[in-house]
């Protein structure tokens, strides 16, 4: 295996005295300033692979040197791609911490993403800590959201024009790409503007993250949904309750919703392919299923069966350039519908989609705590000048992780791993591969 690049770049030096103090510590407290030599180990398991021992990420933190007087700078926030619960917690922590922590008079609010950061865009306005005192409290983004990349070189004359010397953009893996470019644009032009990406995806679908702010919020919304389908498709005879929740290209919401609710029988998601029908798939399984328990609960992520469908005429992809999907959840519903009809033994079926509930939900608890060390995290890291990075929780750490290893692809439930092994022992679902040559619609 090869040895990972975790170096951090940065946008100015780090020789300012930080202004940073915490209260009531000595200097022999615990709670110390991070140096260069605090790592985390990128792969902490027990490995013989050298280069799997000595790969390290930089660990967060607040640095003792900082580049230069905050109450001078100018820090910028922007949310960019679709809602998630939490977004309005990071915005908080994020104002908070550079107010209050550092002493940065002027922060500004970019209105819809990228968007923001072009002439015509809407112009930003300035927050301060009273004015997001209590926006965590609601779901959304106070500074709106919009999909799409902008053009780069644009971007980094408006952020230049502005006068903003730490920049931070919360959303996803699409999100995080126009950062590396934009914090690369910005290195060329040595405008010493510091860039720090913020991971934000409902579906937990960002590498090198243990797990994304808002996904328990989702998992514990949809975890409802499940129970209340259960609740639907057993009250009836031979019913049948379907669940399809966010997760266009990971099934994570869909596997811990089940595993959550412990309601579910069938888990359908991208990362394991399903047969409809034919022996060993998905219809010959219900039929099992109702004989015996007279109703079934299914749980879909809504990236999954899509090759059940004929393919989507030019690829067809959406602003942010993911690739549009059909509705599996339809799908399902017609196809369970139509075949036992055929047999005689009609279904009472229910379909929920509590997607926007979920995506426009306030933050849990967890989330809540998680989004503010996160906020800080990104703040202290700005601070110091880290650019072209993204702030994680990784193996229970906040470290630093470069944007280059961020862009290389999506995180996926690994289908011969330990989550998915769970939520087959917990469903009692078995191999739904069988017979693949349904007619595709």
């Amino acid at each position: 295996m090869s040895k990972l690049d975790t170096r951090i770049e940065t946008s100015a030096e780090s020789n300012f005295p930080t202004p940073l103090k915490y209260a009531g510590c000595d200097p022999s407290a615990a709670i110390r300033y991070r140096t260069e030599a605090d790592r985390i180990r990128v792969f902490p398991s027990i490995s013989t692979e050298l280069d799997d021992a000595e790969t390290v990420f930089e660990r967060s933190g607040p640095r003792a040197f900082i580049t230069g007087d905050p109450a001078v700078m100018t820090a910028g926030i922007l949310t960019c791609g679709g809602l998630c619960p939490g977004l309005n917690d990071v915005i908080r922590g994020l104002v908070m911490s550079l107010c209050h922590h550092y002493g940065v008079k002027k922060v500004l609010g970019i209105r819809y993403g990228y968007a923001g950061l072009t002439p015509d865009g809407l112009p930003p306005f300035e927050l301060t800590p009273d004015c997001v005192d209590e926006i965590h409290r609601d779901g959304g983004s106070m500074l709106g959201v919009s999909r799409g990349a902008q053009e780069v070189s644009v971007m980094a004359e408006q952020v230049m024009a502005l006068g903003i010397s730490k920049l931070f953009v919360i959303g996803g893996d699409g999100t995080q790409r126009g950062v590396m470019e934009l914090s690369g644009e910005l290195q060329r032009r040595d405008a010493g503007v510091s860039v720090v990406g913020i991971p934000k995806t409902i579906d937990n679908d960002i590498l090198w993250v243990d797990q994304s702010f808002g996904f328990d919020t989702a998992v514990d919304i949809a975890a409802r949904v499940v129970t209340d389908a259960h609740v639907e498709a057993r009250s009836t005879e031979r019913g049948v309750g379907i669940i399809k929740v966010m997760g266009r290209d990971s099934g994570f919401i869909a596997a811990h919703a089940a595993l959550a609710s412990q309601e579910a029988n069938v888990v359908l998601t991208l990362e394991s392919p399903f047969a409809m029908e034919g022996p060993g798939g998905l219809l010959a399984y219900l039929e099992e299923r109702l004989e015996q328990k007279d109703h079934a609960v299914i749980v879909v992520a809504e990236g999954a069966g899509q090759d059940l469908f004929q393919s989507l005429e030019a690829d067809q992809r959406d602003a942010s350039g993911n690739k549009l999907h059909r509705d599996i959840g339809v799908l399902l519903c017609d196809k369970i519908s139509a075949h036992f009809t055929d047999l005689g033994k009609p279904v009472k079926l229910k379909y929920l989609d509590p997607g926007y509930s979920v995506r426009s939900a306030p933050a849990c608890g967890t989330d809540r705590i998680y989004c503010t060390r996160l906020a800080h995290a990104a703040v202290h890291a700005a601070m110091a000048g880290k650019t072209a990075m993204m702030v994680s929780r990784w193996s229970g750490h906040y470290v630093h992780v470069p944007l280059h290893l961020v862009t290389q692809g999506r995180r996926k439930i690994n289908p011969s791993g330990s989550l998915w092994r769970t939520v087959l022992e917990a469903t009692g679902q078995p191999c739904l591969s069988g017979d693949k040559s349904g007619t595709k619609v």
